[in-house]
């Protein structure tokens, strides 16, 4: 077993031994670049370069991302200038205003994300239209939560803008995949193919 300076277990990539990840958990570990169970900003920076995002996009990301749920991930600590977030806490960051897909304890809700695309997905009842996700955001406005309204619209903007089609949808089997934290490693994957095989024929040229 190790672990990092501030004693935090690593077995799973989550900080809690012998305890298996959350589906919110899973969503956060492609952040945690080394493995010890705390996402610092510059990895959510390298997260975020990693699938695709911009420099400003990425750097506004992580501050944005690290500085609003740090405190909230490390219940009973100090302040800390590096504003690490703690996976194994991660529950505690949801924020109001969202989808309802994750339950109370960071699990995914199968009933909640198919009802989600039952009421807002009427173009194609497999993706959701830009028109949709804005109104799938605003059904899921809770009156004066300023906060959670920008996290949700945060978010689900960023996802429509890397992953809809040309047509401009964003397809159901994406989404899950976000939820249940397989996509991000699959977008860097992509990227990652892409960059080599620009390299490839360059080198071959």
């Amino acid at each position: 077993m190790a672990a990092n300076y501030e004693d935090h277990s690593i077995t799973n990539g989550t900080g809690v031994e012998g305890h298996e990840p959350s589906a919110l958990q899973k969503h956060v570990m492609f952040f945690d670049t080394n493995k010890d169970g705390v996402v610092y900003p510059w990895e959510t920076f390298q997260g975020f370069r990693a699938i695709g995002c911009g420099i400003l996009l990425s750097t506004f990301a992580s501050v944005f991302i690290n500085v609003g749920l740090s405190r909230k991930t490390r219940p009973g600590k100090g302040f800390s200038p590096k504003f690490p977030i703690e996976i194994k806490n991660i529950k505690r960051a949801k924020h109001g205003s969202d989808s309802g897909v994750y339950d109370t304890e960071g699990g995914f809700v199968p009933s909640k994300f198919e009802e989600l695309f039952r009421k807002h997905a009427k173009t194609n009842a497999n993706a959701l239209t830009s028109d949709e996700l804005k109104n799938l955001l605003k059904a899921n406005r809770e009156p004066k939560d300023y906060k959670g309204w920008i996290a949700a619209y945060s978010e689900w903007k960023i996802l429509y803008i890397l992953c809809k089609d040309k047509q401009g949808l964003l397809h159901k089997d994406t989404v899950r995949a976000v939820y249940d934290g397989t996509l991000f490693d699959r977008m860097a994957k992509e990227k990652a193919g892409k960059k080599n095989h620009r390299f490839f024929f360059k080198e071959k040229m």
